[in-house]
């Protein structure tokens, strides 16, 4: 599995990182823009998933106020991040309820292979952010009903429908 070394970080603007290009680089040339990451602060480490980005010659990946606050940094700080390859099917982990629920659903998992990736990941996104097991039954039920009935809008798939 590609992994990068471990090196040194700070926030840009309100939510941005640069990624060294000798850090990065491997990854592109393999193809691979999104990717797993680690963050280090005091002792402290957060695992999340995200894309490397292009702006002029910096490659950047999105650090936004969630794991900031998760890891316990703030704009001054810098901390340490490591890249490693992607190997999840969607480009983040998905959740054992949503998984669950679609597994027992042919025609909703039919049709969320057909979302686009961005899709699937808002919606994985959406579930992951809900805390309790029972609310992320409850919604990944919502969504697959709504898929099954054609639904494609975002805001409309999360939304009971009855």
């Amino acid at each position: 599995m590609l992994r990068s070394n471990i090196f040194e970080v700070t926030i840009i603007s309100t939510h941005g990182v640069i990624i060294p290009a000798k850090e990065a680089q491997p990854f592109l040339d393999k193809g691979h823009s999104r990717v797993a990451l680690k963050a280090f602060f005091n002792n402290k480490e957060i695992s999340f998933h995200g894309k490397l980005h292009r702006r002029n010659e910096e490659i950047l990946v999105s650090f936004g106020k969630r794991y900031q606050k998760e890891l316990g940094v703030t704009l001054s700080d810098f901390f340490k991040l490591q890249l490693e390859e992607d190997v999840t099917k969607y480009g983040v982990e998905m959740p054992e309820e949503l998984d669950a629920v679609l597994k027992t659903d042919y025609e909703a998992f039919e049709c969320f292979k057909k979302l686009t990736d961005g899709k699937k990941r808002s919606l994985i996104y959406y579930i992951l952010r809900l805390k309790n097991t029972q609310t992320r039954v409850d919604r990944s039920l919502i969504i697959c009903e709504n898929l099954t009935m054609g639904i494609t809008d975002l805001k409309q798939l999360v939304k009971y429908t009855r």
